[in-house]
């Protein structure tokens, strides 16, 4: 590639860290990392990725664990608090201390917000969050837009409804701040009352000039929509469970909904899902849930070949 490489030894704490262009550079990476999905290449030989997850997690731990070792990479960690010796009553800096010294690249995920950048401020190599509180999870939305480009081919242009738990979702958020640094047609920010998305995010988008609304419910705006980005709406994010017990259940997504929308309308969902989406629209052409995630193991790829400077040019002559 003619450009330097924007990633090269650089902490990821929040998707607004990044340009436009950045990210469509990951991307061109990521495409060409789609290869090797089900190989493996050598380009990280050597290296060591620490996994150090502070809170549970499935898809992003494992399509993290994936990416590093189809790169050629060790990986080290753990999945619980439990697993390491914060149990015993380690600081979360000193563990911080103790995984720089091993490894290259650290990912962290953690239930408190700002964990992620107070863990890059300590450590000397990279520092990658994979989600910490409730308003970052950048690796998230580089691979929900990398998901949107592949398949619309762009992602300027077109109408998005982020649904669900705007105020405590981490992933919605990451998602919605990801959109301002392109150029959505409108973005509709669908909730109830209780989880509108918080006073920050919405001012955010005033200022970058995003053409936004706030609706309670997603029928009044199916017909225009492109994009259903479906969030699920999470108990252990509520502070206070009556809170929480007001707003479960709060939508469903069914085949009878979407019938109603544009004929290449696509659903989008970070997952795990519970019951927000009917699962007879799994199997359905609206269905993009299941690519997307697995869009994380090319994204992440690419973000950690490209963070440790491995020697692109090996993987492909387009590059």
């Amino acid at each position: 590639m003619e450009k330097a490489n924007p990633f090269l030894g650089r902490d990821v704490v929040s998707i607004l860290d990044f340009s436009r262009e950045d990210l469509e550079y990951l991307f061109k990476v990521a495409e060409v990392m789609e290869r090797f999905r089900r190989s493996k290449i050598e380009i990280l030989k050597g290296k060591v990725i620490a996994l150090a997850f502070f809170e549970p997690s499935t898809r992003t731990r494992m399509s993290f664990e994936t990416a590093a070792k189809r790169l050629g990479a060790d990986v080290i960690g753990f999945s619980s608090v439990e697993a390491t010796s914060i149990a015993k009553g380690e600081s979360f800096a000193d563990t911080i201390r103790m995984l720089d010294a091993y490894a290259d690249l650290i990912v962290v995920r953690h239930k408190f917000e700002g964990a992620a950048k107070f863990a890059s401020e300590i450590a000397v190599n990279p520092v990658v969050n994979a989600g910490d509180g409730k308003q970052h999870h950048p690796t998230q939305a580089m691979l929900d837009l990398y998901t949107v480009k592949k398949m619309f081919g762009k992602i300027d242009g077109l109408t998005y409804a982020v649904v669900g738990d705007l105020r405590y979702g981490r992933a919605a958020t990451s998602f919605i701040y990801g959109l301002t640094l392109f150029n959505p047609r409108k973005i509709y920010l669908v909730s109830p009352p209780l989880l509108r998305a918080r006073p920050e995010v919405v001012e955010y988008l005033r200022k970058k000039g995003v053409p936004f609304e706030e609706v309670n419910a997603l029928d009044e705006v199916i017909e225009e929509v492109d994009v259903i980005y479906v969030t699920r709406i999470q108990r252990e994010r509520f502070p206070d469970p009556l809170e929480y017990e007001k707003v479960k259940g709060s939508y469903r997504i069914t085949l009878d909904l979407l019938s109603r929308g544009k004929e290449h309308l696509k659903v989008l969902h970070p997952l795990p899902k519970v019951d927000e989406i009917d699962k007879r629209v799994d199997n359905s052409k609206y269905a993009a849930y299941f690519e997307q995630a697995a869009n994380g193991v090319p994204v992440r790829m690419a973000l950690l070949s490209l963070i440790l400077g491995a020697e692109l040019g090996k993987v492909g002559a387009d590059l």
